[in-house]
């Protein structure tokens, strides 16, 4: 391995190791307390290696969210849309990949929901806002795709895949937030799952999604 290569092994562990650390002390903190002095410690780094890294901390806050959306599209792409799935199958799938993913990093979903609905957006460098809009439109498109295609099979009101994207975007990050403000309430989110369910079957009663 040569020298360029070995330094950009370095760089790209050194960063991962600022993510890491920023994931913890994020949440810990909320994003207006944190600092990133806050984050450097947490890293074992000093605040200047921070800044060789990421120029702001709000640059670093939107850099968290874009693992978590590659993910996201990611899993939405295995949804079974096959020739024998059922309309309800493939909207279950759908849930079942939003929960996944929750799951698997729940404080990223938080960040996310929290940046899309911030004025953080506005300061961050404009190749990562693009890099950020571009995942964005990328992971709505991937939802209109498995709406699409259960509606396709003919036993769905007509409506814009896009449009009730949007809509189970929101009621699937609504539901998350309002069960995150009860977590820091009482310290439960045991019904997370309950409250989903019965979202989405009200979902789709709305579109008179039928089993055979």
């Amino acid at each position: 391995m040569g020298i360029r290569e070995r330094k950009q092994r370095e760089r790209e562990r050194r960063k991962r190791q600022i993510l890491e650390a920023a994931q913890l002390v994020f949440p810990a903190n909320g994003f207006r307390k944190t600092t990133m002095e806050d984050v450097a410690r947490e890293a074992e780094l000093s605040p200047g290696t921070l800044y060789l890294y990421f120029n702001s901390k709000e640059e670093l806050y939107a850099s968290l969210t874009f693992g978590f959306l590659r993910r996201f599209i990611s899993r939405l792409k295995h949804i079974d849309t096959g020739s024998e799935a059922e309309p309800l199958q493939i909207i279950k799938g759908l849930l079942d990949a939003m929960v996944d993913v929750y799951e698997m990093d729940p404080a990223m979903l938080i960040h996310l929901v929290h940046l899309q609905s911030s004025e953080t957006l506005y300061d961050i460098p404009v190749h990562l806002k693009s890099e950020f809009k571009e995942l964005f439109r990328s992971s709505r498109e991937a939802i209109a795709k498995v709406v699409h295609k259960a509606m396709s099979i003919g036993r769905v009101r007509a409506a814009n895949p896009l449009i009730l994207a949007d809509i189970l975007w929101a009621l699937f990050s609504g539901v998350i937030l309002r069960e995150e403000s009860k977590r820091f309430i009482n310290g439960s989110t045991r019904y997370l799952r309950q409250h989903l369910d019965i979202a989405f079957e009200i979902f789709t009663r709305g579109l008179e999604l039928q089993e055979r």
